[in-house]
């Protein structure tokens, strides 16, 4: 794996000086999520990726999952195939120390404390950010690893209506077809959408002891988009915005192997300039994540229900041209239902923060974050965050940042039935930070170290008199990591290498966090011939152990996935995608499938 990553780094670099004219991918030059306003990329510390909606088109990703594979510091672990649990691990951070946002409102399960990546609908996507690195500074719980924003797609901003179609097959008995319509009236914009997404499946577990169901697992997602928005002529601006995905979801197990979810986000912004230089919004919405389970009989077996309530005010003051800052506060209200009697059905987290951001001797770039929050739970939490950028001569950027972070306990680790321990306290972390970046006429790149500890990490303890089991803040972890990003444009080729280097260890034990693998590259590769888009990636991964004790070894993989297109007009276009090329048999949890080598084919219409 080492030669395989190094020499992939060496032979990049060879080739980018012998033939590279022009970089080759224009990152995106504002960032929402880093600092909660708009700020450019190349004036913060803070790591971050961005998919765009030609990103996601251009990769020909179906899912989440999909498009987030393989993205710099991120590892992931899928218990099958399409529709199955996927946990993301943020800097080898737990599954649960990734904060996740759609349209700046607060998602996933207040139970679990994790977000169902694999059943947020990927055609009502318009952009993703990806922020890796503490941020409970600003987002308060959960922002250990980092924040992964989601933006649904949002109307056109021009009269005459835009039409898209998308609609194909392949592999499994997998089909997807998706439509959307948007655009702008006077002062008025608005966007409605709707997607299906269908496959037959595969076997999503081998037999083990004890459950052997060797049938196919399907995966049914049907979802809606709608965004509403009016611009005032003082400039003000009102917008209301809703997705909705619902379906079912099979799966292996003895107690219970079906599920039908509900994911749903709605919620309302308003925004207005109290002086010419002071920018006031207000953002409410709600979340839902509900998920009814049946047993493999059909019979109802459990119901877990979360509702997430979002408020929020911000304020952004701009002192200078090189002066800005940030007030402002959120109120979130957890609820839990469903068939499970928890001693506790609600809590709600109510945070103040100020961000300044700073530009100094015109080259350099300072970020400063502080947020004080008051959980109902376990009370009161401060964090911080600092950031330092230097924009030198010739394209070269040093930078260098430092945080803490918190992660509330979850339902299930408070008050679930004979496991929850209402005594637990928050998860803690700190984090250093530093790299340097470049940005040049022929190549893009940026190497990162940082080093985080984590604190009251909460276990599974059993007693071993009475064997029951409950919560406790008894864990400790260390994660030390280098990421490199390397850009080119190789003869006409755009390509694009993301490296992982991590270190995820058990502080008391020494032992590998499971479900982590210690290196991981990434190569993308594409070019266009005319009308032909061609593309391909690989992706390889090192082992990983599946347990805490590191007795259970995932081996680790390659794969490799080919991709074309073809421009019939400006409004047609022909796509078609082979995974899996080498029909690799791997997995990334023990006993749990992938898929083999597999193409899906689809046609697309944009007016």
């Amino acid at each position: 794996m080492q030669k395989l990553i190094f020499g992939s780094l060496l032979i990049t670099g060879f080739n980018t000086q012998l033939y590279a004219q022009e970089t080759v991918q224009n990152l995106p030059d504002l960032v929402v999520t880093a600092t909660r306003t708009e700020t450019a990329k190349n004036q913060l510390a803070t790591a971050a990726t961005i998919y765009t909606r030609k990103d996601i088109e251009r990769l020909q990703a179906k899912t989440l999952p999909e498009l987030l594979s393989g993205t710099t510091g991120i590892d992931m672990a899928q218990s099958g195939g399409y529709g199955k649990d996927t946990n993301i691990y943020m800097r080898g951070t737990n599954s649960d120390h990734v904060l996740v946002l759609i349209d700046g409102i607060k998602v996933g399960s207040v139970t679990s404390g994790t977000t169902p990546f694999q059943l947020i609908p990927l055609d009502q996507v318009e952009r993703v950010e990806i922020i890796r690195g503490p941020q409970s500074s600003l987002y308060g719980s959960e922002a250990i690893g980092g924040v992964i924003q989601i933006f649904t797609r949002k109307g056109g901003r021009e009269d005459k209506p835009s039409v898209t179609l998308d609609a194909g097959g392949g592999s499994y008995d997998t089909y997807r077809a998706s439509g959307s319509v948007s655009g702008q009236w006077k002062n008025s914009w608005y966007t409605l959408g709707s997607s299906q997404f269908g496959s037959q499946g595969f076997n999503a577990r081998s037999p083990v002891r004890g459950l052997n169901q060797p049938d196919k697992d399907g995966y049914l997602n049907t979802a809606l988009n709608a965004r509403l928005g009016h611009r005032f002529d003082n400039n003000a601006e009102v917008e209301a915005f809703f997705m909705r995905a619902e379906g079912k979801n099979e799966y292996d197990g003895t107690a219970q192997n079906k599920t039908e979810f509900v994911e749903q986000t709605v919620g309302t912004t308003a925004g207005m300039n109290i002086v010419e230089n002071w920018r006031s919004t207000l953002r409410l919405g709600k979340s839902r994540d509900d998920g009814d389970n049946f047993a493999p009989n059909g019979t109802f077996s459990s119901s877990f229900n979360s509702t997430r309530w979002n408020a929020s005010w911000l304020n952004e003051v701009a002192l200078s041209d090189d002066h800005q800052l940030v007030i402002g506060s959120d109120y979130r209200l957890d609820q839990v239902d469903g068939s499970t009697a928890y001693n506790e059905s609600s809590r709600y987290d109510a945070g103040i923060f100020t961000e300044w951001h700073s530009r100094i001797l015109d080259n350099h770039f300072i970020n400063a974050s502080v947020r004080g929050d008051k959980n109902e739970a376990f009370g009161e939490q401060l964090t911080g965050n600092f950031g330092w950028r230097y924009n030198g001569k010739y394209g070269i950027s040093p930078f260098a940042s430092f945080g803490n972070a918190f992660k509330a306990p979850s339902f299930n680790q408070l008050y679930f039935p004979g496991f929850g321990n209402p005594s637990l306290r928050a998860e803690q972390s700190t984090s250093f930070e530093a790299g340097l970046a470049g940005g040049h006429d022929w190549l893009q790149w940026e190497v990162r170290a940082y080093h985080t500890n984590i604190d009251n990490l909460i276990v599974t303890v059993t007693n071993p008199a009475t064997f029951l089991s409950s919560a406790e803040n008894v864990g400790k972890a260390q994660i030390d990591g280098i990421e490199a990003e390397i850009g080119t444009q190789l003869m006409g080729w755009n390509s694009k290498l993301n490296m992982n280097l991590l270190s995820p260890k058990n502080r008391e034990s020494n032992m590998r966090l499971p479900r982590r693998a210690e290196k991981t590259l990434s190569y993308d590769l594409s070019r266009s011939f005319g009308q032909f888009d061609l593309g391909a990636r690989v992706l390889a991964q090192a082992d990983r152990f599946d347990d805490a004790l590191n007795k259970t070894k995932v081996a680790g993989y390659v794969t490799v996935d080919l991709r074309t297109a073809y421009h019939l007009n400006k409004n047609w276009m022909l796509s078609a995608k082979l995974n899996n090329l080498l029909d690799k048999q791997y997995q990334t949890i023990n006993t749990y499938n992938t898929a083999d080598r597999n193409f899906f084919l689809s046609i697309h219409y944009n007016n």
